[in-house]
């Protein structure tokens, strides 16, 4: 059973932070996929319903914390568009940079190397 009110809020959410494109993008690979769109809803609910959408957090600092866990973790594609995300949220160049100096002095400088390199280019 799923619960459309934690999937409407959570795409709505989604939507803000990734944008309608890359949202609408990730729906429709989904669909084409044999695992469907399943996997899209139990995202949207339980990461962008259960998590963004906790208002503990503003929208920035999640972003920035996201970021500096996506570097650690080496996951450039999911970087990349939260990277975009942040712009998004209203972090700056200054912010995204001292999230992903962070990274690197805890996860390693390689993550930060990796970090800032796909920063540079999603900035540009």
């Amino acid at each position: 059973m799923t619960d459309e009110t934690a999937f409407e809020r959570g795409l709505a959410r989604r939507r803000t932070v990734l944008g309608d494109a890359y949202v609408d993008a990730a729906f429709a690979k989904s669909a084409t996929s044999p695992f469907g769109d399943g996997w899209q809803r139990f995202v949207t609910e339980h990461c962008w319903d259960a998590a963004w959408s906790d208002d503990r957090l503003p929208a920035g600092t999640r972003s920035l914390l996201t970021i500096t866990l996506l570097a650690a973790l080496g996951r450039t594609q999911e970087l990349a568009a939260h990277l975009r995300g942040a712009r998004n949220n209203g972090c700056t160049i200054d912010e995204v940079s001292a999230a992903l100096t962070h990274a690197a002095v805890y996860a390693g400088m390689p993550a930060g190397v990796e970090g800032f390199r796909v920063a540079a280019e999603v900035w540009e």
